[in-house]
């Protein structure tokens, strides 16, 4: 006999991320990266890409004061946004989310600033490899947070979207000033 306190609870059928799941929802605009995440190939390298690109676009405006402010507002609106929309697309850290990649990108080029061309195309490649391959830490922050497909998104998983590019972020920061230590 079956208890009658039990709830059963189908499984969430996981979505594909759309230009038209984008467009009702600014979460959704916001986690998708205002679309960049939406490439059918490498969304988190599209990502970080249009990362790169605002941060050139936004750095003559912008102060030491306001890259810390728009970074800590990004993280915690990024926080609700990522959130939402892993529950909406109802998996767990979709590839279609690359907030999480321009928030972490923004930070390592405002410590790495003022750097040339090839400087911020290295601290590009440090970060793609740190953010994709996930050695190390990576792995351990990735692995953190990591939530069950076809389950609901906790706020705890969000934040785990977010974490793991930080860890990435850091990661690559701490190569970059460790060449600068050594080339000095």
């Amino acid at each position: 006999m079956s208890d009658p306190s039990a709830t059963f609870t189908a499984p969430l059928v996981p979505r594909r991320a759309t230009a038209r799941f984008m467009f009702p929802n600014p979460a959704h605009w916001i986690a998708l990266g205002f679309g960049s995440g939406l490439s059918p190939k490498a969304p988190g390298t599209v990502g970080t890409l249009w990362a790169w690109l605002a941060f050139l676009a936004l750095n003559p405006w912008m102060t030491d004061r306001s890259w810390a402010w728009l970074l800590v507002g990004g993280t915690l609106v990024g926080w609700w946004a990522c959130t939402m929309t892993a529950r909406h697309l109802a998996t767990p850290d979709p590839g279609a989310i690359v907030w999480d990649e321009v928030l972490a990108f923004w930070l390592v080029l405002w410590l790495v600033m003022p750097a040339g061309f090839w400087g911020q195309a290295v601290a590009f490649g440090l970060f793609r490899y740190f953010d994709a391959a996930k050695p190390g830490p990576v792995r351990w922050a990735d692995q953190l947070f990591k939530g069950e497909r076809g389950k609901a998104v906790s706020w705890a998983q969000g934040f785990g979207i977010l974490f793991d590019d930080f860890v990435a972020a850091g990661c690559t920061l701490v190569v970059i000033a460790l060449w600068r230590a050594i080339m000095a």
